[in-house]
């Protein structure tokens, strides 16, 4: 139960100290202001002393004004001064706690038992920069950058129709991290909306810091390799995911936006696609396409052909191959394995160590595994080349790294141990997974399967802005829209 404030000055610091702590960061100030007893309270780092004691002037610099009540000083301050209040004040301790932490200052008057909130927010925070996970080269450079009301207001300066609804609720019981949910209410199905609402309020965390922390709750929680929500730092992004009718979760503190629903063709789209020819743009995707089954699957099928129909290869290649492996101990399916094990190592170190020191993180991996391990005769250079290959393969499809990395795994496993009717198997396995995949009723693969206009409009094909504009996408025109989106 909320505790409400007092009446009493003295109670209502009292109950603010206990609520806080010893946090030698929380601020307070004793004050008297037209001939009343007044506190001022914020924290330091949170809120600007100095654009507070300029607001206080306001106030201070008209001695003729003499409230004879607390109550006329509380109006007078709230409707006859200049200074910029916040609209809602403060009428609870739960209120001073979310007001004080989002940088905002409270004045305290002895005998009113609300408190007036002023807006003297002074957080540092990094500045809007282009983001690193998703190069562009048409198009806007700006990326998403932590704090809350930022990010919402570079999609609100792109979107500048009354169409775009904002909604803000808290997620984390010790974190109380604000989250706001963007959408078009005339595009988004109101089933999706409904249970994308739902889930994150029953979204029981105890602490939240990016948007990740809430997919395993907006999605089903049916274990795939596969996730029907996606991320982007771009606002641009976000705004065309709003005007399709989907909604973007953001979070306070994080760069990245959630998109919600998230479909298999969009991992392989950007907005680059848009802004160039739809021939040069249907190519990139055919490529993005093929690349992907060659992350997944060559080095599975290298390693089946080679261990159980090693006719199908050439007979130059099958030579050098067969040469190579008879001087390496390991049996090719493990060489494979410890390979790509090894290039993960590689790039996780050079991922979490500082940026000038984890380029010689790749110089040492070049020399023991592209030069010594091969001139030892501990890994064959066939693997190598594979496994070289299948990794910039990887990189052409970034969202999708993580379900790469396991299902190349999987498939090598499956190639070595049970040969071409394991590839196939688990090649099937994995298409019976994503087609039983949906996003709020919406068929996972959709518009690949089940087919429709949007294939050749603007699934793999992209067509011209002269078709495209003829009729705006929507996932209101995707098979299933809407239906059990509750489930």
């Amino acid at each position: 139960m909320e505790q409400p404030l007092y009446t009493s000055l003295l109670e209502n610091k009292m109950a603010l100290k206990a609520l806080f702590g010893a946090s030698i960061d929380f601020y307070t100030k004793d004050i008297t202001l037209l001939g009343h007893p007044c506190c001022i309270c914020m924290f330091e780092g949170l809120s600007s002393i100095e654009r507070l004691w300029i607001m206080m002037l306001d106030i201070l610099s008209k001695p003729e004004v003499r409230p004879e009540t607390p109550e006329e000083l509380y109006d007078y301050i709230l409707n006859q001064t200049a200074i910029p209040l916040e609209t809602r004040s403060v009428v609870c301790v739960e209120d001073a706690r979310a007001q004080l932490t989002a940088g905002t200052s409270i004045i305290l008057i002895d005998g009113v038992a609300k408190g007036l909130v002023l807006s003297t927010q002074s957080m540092q925070y990094r500045s809007v920069q282009e983001p690193s996970g998703e190069g562009n080269l048409r198009g806007s450079h700006e990326g998403f950058t932590e704090p809350l009301r930022v990010n919402i207001s570079l999609v609100r300066r792109l979107i500048r129709t009354d169409e775009l609804m904002v909604e803000t609720m808290t997620a984390g019981e010790r974190t109380q991290t604000e989250i706001a949910l963007l959408y078009d209410p005339k595009l988004v199905p109101g089933p999706i909306l409904t249970a994308v609402k739902r889930r994150l309020e029953s979204a029981k965390l105890p602490f939240v810091f990016d948007t990740g922390y809430l997919a395993s709750f907006v999605q089903k929680s049916r274990f795939s390799f596969f996730q029907s929500v996606g991320y982007t730092e771009r606002p641009d992004t976000a705004c065309a995911k709003i005007c399709e009718g989907k909604i973007v979760i953001l979070a306070n503190g994080s760069p990245f936006a959630m998109i919600v629903p998230y479909f298999f063709t969009e991992n392989f789209q950007s907005m680059d696609d848009y802004a160039e020819k739809a021939y040069f743009a249907t190519f990139i995707r055919i490529l993005k396409y093929t690349s992907f089954l060659i992350a997944v699957m060559l080095p599975g099928v290298f390693v089946s052909i080679a261990n159980f129909t090693p006719e199908l290869f050439p007979p130059e290649l099958l030579y050098k191959i067969a040469s190579a492996e008879l001087a390496t101990p390991l049996p090719l399916f493990l060489e494979a394995l410890f390979v790509n094990f090894l290039l993960e190592v590689v790039r996780e170190a050079g991922l979490r160590l500082p940026k000038p020191i984890g380029h010689s993180v790749s110089l040492v991996a070049a020399l023991i595994v592209g030069d010594a391990a091969v001139s030892a005769g501990l890994i064959g250079t066939p693997v190598i080349i594979v496994t070289a290959l299948t990794t910039i393969c990887t990189f052409v499809v970034p969202s999708l790294y993580e379900p790469i990395t396991l299902l190349r795994m999987l498939f090598i496993l499956a190639g070595g141990l049970t040969g071409p009717l394991g590839i196939v198997a688990l090649l099937f396995a994995m298409l019976l997974s994503m087609c039983g995949m949906n996003a709020f009723g919406i068929p996972y693969t959709s518009p690949l399967a089940p087919g429709g206009r949007g294939f050749l409009r603007d699934g793999i094909a992209r067509r011209s802005w002269r078709t495209l504009a003829k009729d705006d996408f929507s996932i209101e025109k995707l098979p299933g829209s809407g239906e059990g989106a509750g489930a």
